[in-house]
C-alpha cells in the first residue's frame, strides 16, 4: 500500500527553513529598515517586467503548440509598431524609475552620511553620536569606546535610539562588518579607515558577523550586538570598567595574533592612541607610522638613500608582518639630517668619490628656471655605508 503523502516528501527540506529569521526584511534600526524598503521597491519594479514575460512565455508555448490547429499561422509577419513600442517603452520606463530610486536611496543611505533622523516617527536631536572604533582581526572583532575608555572583544553594546558612528580598520586582510538588523555592510581594510552610521530602535540581542571571507577562522568571526536602554548601557560600561585588564600596545600585539572562536572579553583601560596606531600600522615600538611617512613624502621624500635606510623585522613576536608593495616587512631606524650628511661627505676621501653630477637646473629654450629650485642646497645622493655596532641605528 502506497503512503498517501509520499508524493509530498520533496517538501520536507523546506522545513529546515522554519528556524530562519528574515532579519533583512524585518530589521530593528532605521537605516536597515530604509534599506529593506529600497530592496522591496526595486524588486517590485523589476517584477513588473519579469511576471508578464514569464506568463507570456507559458501562454505562447501553449497557444502555438504543434497540436493546436486553431492558432493563426502567418509566416510572412516580421514587424509590429505597437509591439515594438510596448517591448521597448515599458522596460525603458522601468529602468528610469529604478535608476532614480536607486540613485536617491544610495545617497541618502551613504554609510558615511550622518543620520538625519532616529526613526520615521522620531527626528534626530542635538545628541552626539556614540563613537565606536572597530578593528577586524584574525579572527575576532575588537571594539574600542574612546569616550568611555573601555574596549571589548566579540561583544558590542550600544544605547537604543542614539546614533552610533563606527570607524573601522583591519589588521591584516580586508574584511566586512555587518549587523543586518542595524545597518548595511561596510568594508574594513588595513591601513585605511572607513565609517558607518547606524542606530537601533528596539532593544534586544542581535547578530553581528564578518560577511567577507578572510581565512580559516572566518566562520567563527561573529559577535553579539546588544541594544540597551540608557541604564542598561551604563551598567554594561561599568561591568567592562571593572574587568581590571588594560589594553596597551603590548597587550594588543598579543591579541592581534590569529585565534579562532574567541570568547567575549572586556578591557577596563585602553591606550588612547591605539586605534590611530592600528590605522597607521605602527603599533610596534620603533615602527614609523604611515602618517609620518606621508609627511616626509609631502616634503619631498627621503630620496634614493632612504631606500637603503631600512632594517628588517625578523622578530616573529612583534606583531603581524605587513608587506608593503610586495616587499618584506621593514622599518626605518634612522634618518640623517642635511648637516650630518654634509659632514659625512666632507670627511670622506675625495679620491674615492665618484664624479659629481651637474646639478645645474635644466632649462628649456626660452623657459625660466622652475620655482623653488634656485638657491636650494642641493646635495648629490650618496650613501656612506658602515657596519654599525649591535643594536645601533643605521644612519645615512
Amino acid at each position: 500500500m502506497k503512503h498517501p503523502f509520499k508524493h509530498l516528501l520533496w517538501l520536507a527540506p523546506i522545513m529546515l527553513l522554519a528556524g530562519c529569521e528574515a532579519v533583512v526584511l524585518r530589521p530593528s534600526g532605521d537605516i536597515a529598515a530604509r534599506q529593506a524598503n529600497l530592496l522591496v521597491q526595486s524588486t517590485l519594479l523589476m517584477l513588473i517586467i519579469i511576471i508578464p514575460v514569464m506568463a507570456l512565455t507559458v501562454w505562447f508555448a501553449w497557444r502555438y503548440r504543434a497540436t493546436n490547429k486553431q492558432a493563426s499561422y502567418d509566416p510572412d509577419w516580421d514587424h509590429s509598431t505597437k509591439l515594438e513600442l510596448v517591448i521597448w517603452a515599458i522596460p525603458l520606463l522601468i529602468i528610469v524609475c529604478l535608476g532614480a530610486l536607486t540613485w536617491v536611496g544610495t545617497h541618502l543611505l551613504d554609510p558615511y552620511r550622518p543620520l538625519d533622523r532616529i526613526s520615521a516617527e522620531k527626528p534626530i536631536e542635538d545628541e552626539q553620536p556614540l563613537q565606536v572604533q572597530v578593528v577586524a582581526m584574525d579572527w575576532k572583532w575588537l571594539f574600542i569606546y574612546p569616550e568611555q575608555g573601555i574596549a571589548s572583544v566579540n561583544e558590542l553594546a550600544v544605547p537604543v535610539d542614539r546614533p552610533v558612528e563606527f570607524t573601522l580598520t583591519s589588521t591584516s586582510v580586508m574584511n566586512a562588518f555587518y549587523i543586518p538588523a542595524m545597518a548595511g555592510m561596510i568594508y574594513a581594510m588595513p591601513g585605511m579607515q572607513t565609517t558607518l552610521n547606524g542606530v537601533f530602535n528596539h532593544p534586544g540581542e542581535y547578530q553581528g558577523l564578518a560577511s567577507h571571507y578572510s581565512g580559516h577562522g572566518f566562520s567563527g568571526m561573529r559577535f553579539k550586538a546588544h541594544a540597551l536602554d540608557g541604564a542598561g548601557f551604563d551598567t554594561w560600561v561599568a561591568e567592562a570598567a571593572d574587568s581590571g585588564e588594560a589594553l596597551d600596545r603590548a597587550r594588543y600585539l598579543e591579541l592581534e595574533k590569529p585565534s579562532e572562536n574567541v570568547a567575549p572579553q572586556a578591557f577596563a583601560q585602553v591606550d588612547p592612541q591605539l586605534f590611530s596606531r592600528v590605522v597607521n600600522m605602527c603599533v610596534e615600538e620603533g615602527r614609523m607610522c604611515m602618517a609620518e611617512m606621508m609627511a616626509y613624502d609631502a616634503q619631498g621624500g627621503l630620496g634614493l638613500p632612504g631606500i637603503a635606510n631600512v632594517a628588517a623585522l625578523t622578530d616573529p613576536g612583534r606583531g603581524t608582518p605587513r608587506p608593503i608593495l610586495g616587499l618584506p616587512p621593514f622599518q626605518v631606524t634612522g634618518i640623517c639630517t642635511v648637516e650630518e650628511l654634509n659632514e659625512m661627505l666632507a670627511s670622506a676621501d675625495q679620491a674615492e668619490r665618484p664624479a659629481r653630477r651637474d646639478l645645474t637646473p635644466m632649462r628649456g629654450q626660452g623657459l625660466e628656471a622652475p620655482q623653488g629650485i634656485l638657491g636650494r642646497n642641493l646635495i648629490p645622493n650618496r650613501l656612506t655605508q658602515s657596519t654599525p655596532p649591535s643594536g645601533a641605528d643605521q644612519n645615512l
